[in-house]
C-alpha cells in the first residue's frame, strides 16, 4: 500500500470563484466573439469580487466531541477561505453565488479526518451531537450536490476526504483498491507507475475524486471501452452514522440484492465512501483518435446504434448534433486556408450541413488498428466522411477545457449551462426534439434568445445519452430565475418523455424533485427507510438526493 501524495489540509490549488487554476484559462478569441454578439445580442460582461470582500454567515463554534473526533485543531479548519471553498460545487447558480461574494450558507468547519477510522468515529459524533454533515470530495457537482443545506440543523461541516489517498494494487487480479480523496489524475498517475489504468476520464476529471465518482455513478468519456464508474467497481465500503457497510472483494455474488449498487449512486446522504476497489486494465500501447463527418445528426445517431449492435463501437465516441458542430468550429477560430479547405471538402462529399463524429480506440497496436477498421468500414457504408486524426487528436488534447470555458463565457456575459439525460433508440429523437424545443422556447420567453446544442456522448445497445449545452445572453439582476425557468422547462420536458432525469450528472439539489418521477412513491419510501436505518439522525448531507416527503 502506498500514499499518494498525502496530505491533511484541504487544497487550494484552483480559484475560488470557478473551475481550476486562472493560468490555465482560455482566451475567447476574436470568432468566438463574433459569433456570441451575432447570435445571442449584446453581452454585459460580469463582474465578481476578491476575497477580501465575501461575506459569509459568522461560524458556530461545533461541539469539542465532534472537533476531537475529527482529529483536534490539526484537522480543523475555520477560515474564510476554506468555508468559501466548501460552500458550492460547480453549478451555475453555484458560479453566481461564489461571484457576488454574498453567501447565505457556509459549513462552519471544515473537518479534515485523517483514515477511514477517524471518518467513521466522527460520523457517529456527529449524530449524537445533531451536526449535519457535507462529505466533500473535489466540488466538481454541477448539480448541488455539496451545497450546505442544513435543513433543521443549526451546526454543518464539511467533510473533506483529502487525506484519504492511499493506493493498494493487487496486479494479479488487476484491481486496485483506492482512497476516496484521491483525484482523477492522482490515482491515474499511481496506477501508470505499475502499469495499469483505470480508463476513467470524465470532464471532471482533473479535479473529481475516486470517491466523488462512486457516489455520483459518473460515466467517463471512453465508458464504451472501459465501462461506466459503477461497472468498475468490484468493492465498496462507506461509513455510516449507524456503523460500517462493506461488500467483499468478488467480482460477483448472487447473495440478494447488491449492497454494492445501493452505496454507488448514493451522493453522501447515507454516509461516507471510505474505500473502494475498482477492476484495472493494462496502460494501452496505442491510442487512436480520428474525427469524421455524419450526414446529419439523426443519420449519426444510426450510425452508434449500429456501432453498438454490430459490436464494433469505438472505446470513445461523441456525435455533435449540427449546432454543437457549427459552433464548435466557428469558435475554434480557424485560420482562413484551414477553414476554406474544410468547408470545399464538406461541400464536395454533401457535408456542408453533416454533424461531426469522434472516435477513439484504445489498446494494443494490433487491437486497434484491426478495431478501427471494423469501426471505420461501418462508417464509411453508412455515408460518413473522414476528417482524419488531427481533428480527433485536437478534441482529445482540449477534452477537459470546457469547464474552464463555461467560465471565459460568464465573464463575458453570458448564461451557459448543460444538462443530460438518456433513453432508448426507440425514443432518443423524440426526447431530442422535446427538450431542444423547450429549452429555446424558455430561453425565448425570457426575453433572450439563446443556442442550444447536444451531443452523443455515452452509447450502449439499446439506448444512448443526450448531452445538451445551452446559452444566451443572461438576464442582469435576474440570472438565477432565468436558470431556473430554462432548466425546468428541459427537466420537465425530459420527465414528460419518461426518461431519466440524469444519466452522469447525478441528483444533488437541483434534480431532487424529480426523483418521484424516476422512481416512483415505493422507490422513494424504500430509499427514505434505507437512510432511516443508517442515518438514523439525517445529518448526512441533508436537502439532496431525496425530495421532500
Amino acid at each position: 500500500m502506498s500514499e499518494h501524495a498525502a496530505t491533511i489540509e484541504p487544497r487550494r490549488d484552483s480559484v475560488w470563484w470557478g473551475w481550476g487554476r486562472r493560468e490555465d484559462r482560455p482566451e475567447l478569441g476574436v470568432a468566438a466573439r463574433e459569433l456570441l454578439e451575432r447570435e445571442l445580442g449584446e453581452l454585459i460582461p460580469a463582474d465578481r469580487v476578491e476575497l477580501d470582500a465575501v461575506s459569509l454567515p459568522a461560524a458556530e463554534p461545533l461541539p469539542s466531541s465532534v472537533l476531537t473526533a475529527a482529529g483536534g485543531e490539526a484537522a480543523t479548519y475555520s477560515g474564510l477561505e476554506d468555508r468559501l471553498r466548501h460552500s458550492s460545487g460547480s453549478s451555475y447558480p453555484d458560479l453566481l453565488r461564489l461571484r457576488s461574494g454574498q453567501l447565505t450558507a457556509a459549513p462552519d468547519a471544515v473537518l479534515v479526518p485523517a483514515d477511514a477510522d477517524a471518518v467513521a468515529g466522527l460520523l457517529g459524533a456527529c449524530s449524537r451531537e445533531h451536526v449535519a454533515v457535507v462529505p466533500y470530495g473535489g466540488g466538481t457537482s454541477v448539480v448541488g450536490g455539496v451545497e450546505p443545506i442544513r435543513e433543521d440543523f443549526d451546526l454543518l461541516a464539511s467533510l473533506d476526504l483529502c487525506a484519504l489517498r492511499s493506493v493498494e494494487v493487487d496486479a494479479l487480479s488487476q484491481t486496485a483498491r483506492l482512497g476516496p480523496g484521491l483525484r482523477g489524475p492522482e490515482a491515474e498517475a499511481a496506477l501508470n507507475e505499475q502499469g495499469f489504468t483505470l480508463g476513467h476520464f470524465p470532464q471532471s476529471f482533473p479535479y473529481a475524486t475516486i470517491g466523488g465518482f462512486a457516489a455520483t455513478r459518473s460515466a467517463g468519456q471512453a465508458s464504451s471501452g472501459y465501462g461506466r464508474f459503477d461497472e468498475l467497481i468490484t468493492s465498496i465500503a462507506m461509513a455510516t452514522p449507524s456503523g460500517l457497510l462493506e461488500t467483499l472483494a468478488t467480482p460477483h455474488s448472487a447473495a440478494g440484492p447488491a449492497l454494492r449498487e445501493l452505496i454507488s449512486g448514493s451522493e453522501g446522504t447515507l454516509g461516507v465512501i471510505s474505500s473502494v476497489t475498482v477492476r484495472i486494465r493494462p496502460l494501452p500501447a496505442a491510442r487512436r483518435y480520428e474525427a469524421w463527418f455524419a450526414p446529419g445528426f439523426l443519420e449519426g445517431a444510426a450510425i452508434a446504434r449500429s456501432l453498438a449492435q454490430e459490436e464494433v463501437l469505438p472505446d470513445v465516441l461523441r456525435l455533435s448534433d449540427r449546432d454543437e458542430t457549427r459552433v464548435s468550429l466557428e469558435m475554434a477560430g480557424l485560420e482562413g486556408l484551414k477553414r476554406n479547405a474544410l468547408a470545399a471538402y464538406l461541400r464536395l462529399r454533401d457535408r456542408s450541413e453533416g454533424s461531426m463524429l469522434i472516435c477513439g480506440w484504445e489498446g494494443e497496436s494490433e487491437s486497434v488498428n484491426r478495431r478501427r477498421e471494423l469501426s471505420a468500414r461501418l462508417l464509411r457504408t453508412a455515408g460518413a466522411v473522414p476528417l482524419g486524426r488531427s481533428a480527433g487528436e485536437a478534441w482529445e488534447h482540449g477534452r477537459y477545457e470546457g469547464p474552464y470555458m463555461r467560465d471565459v463565457l460568464i465573464d463575458a456575459g453570458a448564461m451557459v449551462e448543460t444538462l443530460e439525460t438518456s433513453h432508448t433508440w426507440t425514443r432518443l429523437e423524440e426526447l431530442y426534439g422535446n427538450v431542444r424545443s423547450a429549452l429555446l422556447a424558455a430561453m425565448e420567453a425570457q426575453g433572450y434568445p439563446g443556442i442550444v446544442m447536444c451531443h452523443i456522448s455515452h452509447v450502449y445497445r439499446d439506448g444512448a445519452s443526450l448531452y445538451f449545452t445551452f446559452l444566451s445572453a443572461r438576464k442582469p439582476g435576474e440570472e438565477l430565475e432565468q436558470w431556473r425557468a430554462v432548466k425546468g422547462a428541459a427537466c420537465d420536458a425530459i420527465v414528460a418523455a419518461e426518461a431519466t432525469i440524469t444519466h452522469h450528472h447525478a441528483v444533488g439539489r437541483d434534480h431532487a424533485p424529480y426523483m418521484r418521477a424516476e422512481v416512483g412513491e415505493l422507490g422513494l419510501e424504500a430509499l427514505r427507510a434505507l437512510k432511516d436505518r443508517l442515518d438514523p439522525n439525517g445529518i448526512m448531507n441533508p436537502g439532496k438526493l431525496l425530495p421532500a416527503a
